[in-house]
């Protein structure tokens, strides 16, 4: 029998996309996968808005918790876990649910996307010829070598690392850009995009993070600072958490600290909304439709006639 689908929700931060993947998985006999690579952390939960075992509804979720604060996420080491998770999900009978996270993680999840490898002593010798003669000469030879990857690069860390993967593979970092082709392993893939007005999605904003600090953003960042929070890489970057570390340095108020991750939260959701708009695959519904489960529901049963006509594991 062929493959269920995988459904990766994707949309702008705080656009309901946690919601709906419950809801989905509940109709469709599902079990959702996280892909918010904040949400791997255990004990970010306030500020990563991680789901709480009631709003999990009883539907199985995956991903959540499996890194402690002071180790990095992989986007690479994301890409194996989703895909053995979505595997193993399958073969219960079940429909996988990706739900959360950044553009670059779903599509690591489903799409073809192959990452480059890395070498620390061709990268130490690239920053201390940076550091000898000025970032560009880099700059470059770059361009000779991958004139693409040249005009898109902005800051010095990517030229090095465009010019390291040159080095160790003989290939421009632009060939290993992904493409918009959803793997074999995964697909068939239904994608389904939350649409919001700005204004609307500033609003929600706004109010969630104040609902963090009234739930105890503040405490969260305080407890998990005494347990290494800022020896993690990628934790202590985190919106929210790196502001409230501000304000237990002294550096900023707790007002302050609200509005620069409003601000910071919001610059975020832009970028989300411009990286899944430009997908052609992304199927938009409205996010406050009154029936947007029962058309969700139809879009996946509608995705899935066309690759395996009447899966009768899709139910009525």
């Amino acid at each position: 029998m062929p493959a269920l689908p995988v459904v990766a929700l994707v949309g702008p931060t705080a656009s309901g996309k946690t919601a709906l993947g419950v809801a989905l998985a509940q109709r469709l006999g599902g079990e959702v996968v996280n892909a918010d690579a904040l949400q791997f952390y255990r004990g970010m939960d306030i500020g990563t808005a991680k789901a709480t075992e009631d709003e999990r509804g009883g539907v199985p979720h995956h991903l959540l918790d499996v890194l402690e604060i002071d180790q990095a996420a992989s986007v690479a080491d994301f890409q194996g876990w989703a895909r053995e998770t979505i595997a193993q999900i399958r073969a219960r009978g079940h429909m996988p649910v990706l739900a959360g996270g950044s553009g670059l993680y779903v599509r690591a999840a489903v799409d073809t996307l192959e990452f480059p490898p890395t070498d620390p002593q061709v990268r130490e010798g690239l920053e201390a010829r940076a550091q000898r003669e000025g970032i560009a000469a880099l700059r470059a030879e770059l361009a000779v070598v991958d004139p693409a990857s040249a005009e898109r690069v902005g800051d010095d860390r990517r030229v090095i690392r465009a010019l390291e993967v040159h080095r160790i593979t003989g290939r421009p970092f632009s060939s290993f850009m992904p493409e918009r082709r959803h793997h074999p392993v995964v697909a068939p893939v239904v994608q389904i995009g939350l649409r919001i007005p700005r204004e609307v999605l500033h609003e929600r904003i706004q109010r969630r993070v104040e609902l963090m600090v009234e739930r105890g953003l503040l405490d969260e960042v305080r407890a998990l600072d005494a347990h290494g929070l800022r020896d993690g890489r990628t934790a202590s970057r985190a919106i929210g958490y790196q502001q409230m570390l501000d304000v237990l340095d002294g550096w900023s108020t707790l007002e302050r600290a609200v509005e620069d991750t409003v601000g910071a939260t919001r610059r975020f959701a832009r970028r989300q909304e411009t990286w899944f708009r430009a997908d052609p695959r992304v199927i938009w519904l409205d996010w406050d439709a009154p029936d947007l489960v029962d058309r969700a529901v139809a879009v996946v049963r509608a995705a899935s006639v066309e690759t395996a006509p009447a899966d009768p594991r899709l139910g009525p």
